[in-house]
């Protein structure tokens, strides 16, 4: 088992508007064909972080019943990667004009921490410390990674803003994980990620770095690799390398932003 506890398709009527919507905006993007800059996926970056931030909302029953199927996992990143393209399509953000697709992603950003942190309030949950210093620790660490492998191999600048932002997604992952782990008791829902922590807990090394410490730097390495593979993809096909490395990018960011909504609300 390798899915995240919770992973479940949302009811057939909600799978079914999921999947032709999806569908349409998929042909719309096709037939447009858009160039992919480093501009561009930087403004997916708030998109990435409403997915994250809106299936939180889900976590601690924020949404109405209504719409609460489509925020769960895997559908949350469904649907806001729907909004997305719908919202690209209508702005036309292929003329090299992102700004108009990253705050419209940034409002819905908005609307979801202002949500949850409503909701914190109003629970009396709310604790930002430790959330605030894994952000902190975990896109310092990243960007620390970046410039050491830029220095000692410069070819994989070649990955641009796209492998930057893979490593620091990772980073952030694996360090608010890990301070997750260590410091608010928090559980692990990816079976796969949990058998490394468990690992990491045995070892003679945990009463001194934790239990996931050894989580952090597989997270590490998994960012740091892939960009290094995709750096020549990047170079031969900009294009199709971009997207890979935004695709690597969300899947750490979603996770890593998604600990830091729901550790800050539930204390």
């Amino acid at each position: 088992m390798v899915l995240p506890a919770g992973f479940a398709l949302p009811p057939l009527p909600y799978l079914l508007g999921l999947l032709l919507a999806g569908g349409a905006v998929a042909v719309g993007l096709r037939r447009r064909d858009p160039p992919v800059s480093g501009r561009l996926v930087l403004a997916l970056v708030p998109w990435m972080l409403a997915g994250a931030w809106l299936h939180v909302l889900d976590v601690v029953g924020a949404v109405p019943d209504a719409v609460a199927p489509l925020f769960g996992t895997p559908a949350a990143y469904v649907t806001t990667a729907v909004l997305a393209g719908a919202v690209w399509l209508a702005i036309e953000a292929d003329d090299g004009n992102e700004r108009p697709f990253a705050a419209a992603g940034t409002g819905l950003a908005l609307i979801a921490l202002v949500v949850g942190f409503r909701w914190g309030f109003d629970e009396g949950t709310v604790g930002v410390v430790w959330p605030a210093i894994a952000a902190v620790f975990g896109v310092a660490v990243g960007v620390g990674v970046w410039v050491g492998l830029r220095r000692v191999s410069p070819s994989i600048g070649d990955a641009g803003v796209a492998g930057a932002l893979a490593i620091v997604a990772h980073s952030l992952d694996g360090i608010s994980t890990a301070i997750g782990i260590d410091v608010l008791d928090a559980t692990e829902r990816t079976p796969l990620s949990r058998m490394v922590i468990e690992f990491g807990a045995a070892l003679p090394t945990a009463d001194l770095f934790g239990s996931a410490w050894l989580f952090v730097l597989v997270k590490l390495a998994l960012g740091a690799g892939v960009t290094a593979l995709l750096a020549e993809s990047v170079r031969e096909a900009p294009r199709e390398g971009r997207l890979l490395l935004a695709f690597v990018a969300a899947v750490g960011l979603g996770p890593g932003a998604h600990n830091l909504l729901l550790f800050s609300v539930t204390g």
